[in-house]
């Protein structure tokens, strides 16, 4: 599954309100508020530095418990600066029991929420989209890092790519276009899957961001590895010992 996503803002604490301001109306409870982060579930916000960009076209859907919630959802990001992506109302070119509404903040990033009937991912994220410069190159580097992330292949097309993430069956999808930048993603996985993503990744030519390793900084147990896909997003396998 979706351990957590991080976006990169350049103002933390502005982005913070703005963000807090729609997840609250999804009944999305902010797990963790510090200078440097702030956390609803496995979806996170961090402060840019001198090291590092903003995050930019990435898309998030997070799940709302009903269609009512995608309205509110969406009213309150217009009221607080967001840029309509696409009004609350159903989408049937998706699915019969899809509704969701699409927000756009100055960075080019989306944020949808969707409510579907039946079973949803756990946490709090449905899907995440990336853009990429080469849906072939993307596709193979997630098909190589698939077995230890829990990445399973579903659609694949010349211009765009679908996968699903572990057994709570949310998606991580591959779309042609000016890529998404400066986005980490993190995959749940046990202690052998951190050591086999990180050994499969870069026998295939994969840049590593940092070896297997306990990292304490986070919290005691966190045992995880990073590999950069072919845009240069930071990629994690993370097993928490919790």
């Amino acid at each position: 599954m979706f351990d957590h996503i991080t976006l990169r803002m350049p103002d933390l604490a502005v982005a913070n309100a703005a963000l807090a301001a729609l997840l609250d109306e999804l009944e999305i409870e902010q797990t963790t508020r510090t200078s440097s982060f702030s956390v609803w579930g496995n979806f996170a916000l961090t402060q840019t530095d001198e090291e590092h960009a903003i995050a930019r076209r990435v898309h998030v859907a997070f799940i709302a418990p009903s269609t009512a919630h995608v309205d509110r959802f969406w009213q309150a990001g217009v009221d607080a600066g967001f840029v309509d992506d696409g009004p609350a109302g159903p989408r049937r070119v998706y699915a019969d029991d899809y509704y969701a509404g699409f927000l756009k903040d100055a960075a080019g990033n989306s944020f949808e929420a969707v409510h579907r009937d039946g079973a949803r991912p756990n946490g709090t994220i449905d899907h995440v989209a990336i853009r990429v410069n080469d849906v072939e190159a993307s596709t193979a580097f997630y098909s190589t890092i698939g077995a230890a992330a829990g990445l399973t292949i579903r659609r694949q097309a010349p211009d765009s790519a679908a996968f699903a993430v572990g057994e709570s069956d949310g998606s991580l999808l591959v779309f042609a276009g000016a890529s998404t930048q400066n986005i980490h993603v993190a995959f749940s996985g046990e202690d052998d899957d951190v050591r086999r993503f990180h050994a499969d990744a870069t026998a295939a030519g994969y840049r590593s961001n940092g070896e297997p390793g306990e990292r304490p900084l986070y919290h005691p147990g966190y045992y995880a590895a990073y590999v950069l896909d072919p845009d240069g997003n930071n990629i994690e396998v993370v097993n928490h010992h919790r």
